[in-house]
């Protein structure tokens, strides 16, 4: 018997309804969140794996990481280095078991302003999932969205065919930057930029069409529709699940595992709030940029400049601590033998 859609849209979940508009990404390291929820792809980052690799359920992939490393010799700190890729990379290699689509595996971020050693890292990490039988259409490789990084991406995708994500992206400079540069996606932070103006502003809640962190992606997805950008828009670090149904219709959202499972318990009615038809009717001009004038209308955002900086600081700090945890097991794997 066939269901009315007014009485199929009361029976599905938010995150169903969502997922009619947009294509959700899971925004973690945990292989079992991403079983339950099943997105079509996911996302990690340095603090995710580091969260992920704490927990006792993923030693064995640590602990395969550091035989790996030490296969391949070298000094302490080339095998630390190695240890590390190869654990991004056993962690993707575990999460596309588990996902129809893309992971996204990211380049360390104190590698931020080197645009070299950003494409060489890249092409490391594309070359252990080759090895491993991964075609390199199904990574999106994370890059932080500085000028360097900017161009490393558009130098990845046009001379090697490899499928940047841009993160740590909160200006509309850097935004429209990296549509220059024609890379395959971007992932705005919805939630640091409520964050920084709660913390900056006298105003302390927003709605969620409000939020400034909505407005900046709305922004920015709309100026990509309006002027026939084909870079994939998905907006990342959601504090809430308003910022997420204010979004609807965004070509892609990344979703934390606590805000799926509230969406998958949510009942209320979700509608797309962008298209690319409601983009055309947009104001907004096109925006010409070199270099100069990047740096220039990107310092003038100072909530972004400080995020930025801000992101690139946590993440750095957080590959320190995985690091350090990989030269803890190498010596105590070591000792036990």
């Amino acid at each position: 018997m066939s269901v009315s859609p007014a009485k199929r849209q009361k029976t599905e979940s938010a995150l169903q309804q969502l997922k009619q508009h947009t294509v959700v990404v899971a925004d973690t390291g945990d292989f079992n969140a991403i079983e339950e929820y099943k997105p079509q792809d996911a996302t990690t980052n340095p603090s995710l794996i580091l969260a992920a690799a704490r927990m006792p359920a993923y030693q064995h992939l640590l602990e395969e990481a550091i035989e790996h490393a030490r296969k391949l010799g070298g000094t302490e700190e080339e095998q630390v280095t190695n240890a590390m890729d190869k654990l991004f990379v056993i962690f993707g290699l575990e999460i596309l078991k588990k996902i129809p689509g893309r992971v996204s595996t990211e380049v360390d971020a104190r590698l931020s302003f080197d645009t070299d050693g950003m494409i060489q890292r890249a092409l490391r990490l594309i070359k252990l999932y080759e090895e491993a039988g991964i075609k390199k259409r199904r990574i999106l490789i994370k890059l932080t969205s500085t000028w360097e990084g900017i161009q490393a991406g558009k130098e990845l995708e046009q001379k090697h065919g490899v499928h940047c994500n841009m993160t740590l992206l909160f200006s509309f400079a850097q935004a429209v930057a990296c549509a220059d540069a024609q890379v395959t996606l971007i992932s705005p932070f919805v939630g640091r930029i409520l964050d920084w103006h709660k913390e900056n502003t006298d105003k302390k809640s927003y709605e969620s069409s409000e939020d400034p962190g909505v407005v900046s992606v709305s922004k920015i997805y709309n100026y990509y529709k309006k002027f026939g950008y084909k870079t994939v828009v998905m907006g990342a670090s959601f504090r809430n699940t308003g910022e997420i149904k204010a979004l609807a219709g965004c070509d892609y959202l990344t979703i934390s595992p606590g805000l799926l499972a509230e969406l998958s318990k949510d009942s209320s009615k979700v509608l797309p709030a962008l298209s690319p038809k409601k983009a055309q009717a947009c104001a907004l001009q096109k925006l010409p940029l070199d270099e100069k004038q990047f740096r220039w209308l990107h310092n003038e955002d100072r909530m972004a400049v400080e995020k930025l900086s801000d992101g690139i600081r946590k993440f750095a700090a957080d590959a320190v601590k995985l690091e350090a945890m990989i030269k803890d097991k190498m010596l105590s794997t070591k000792n036990g033998k």
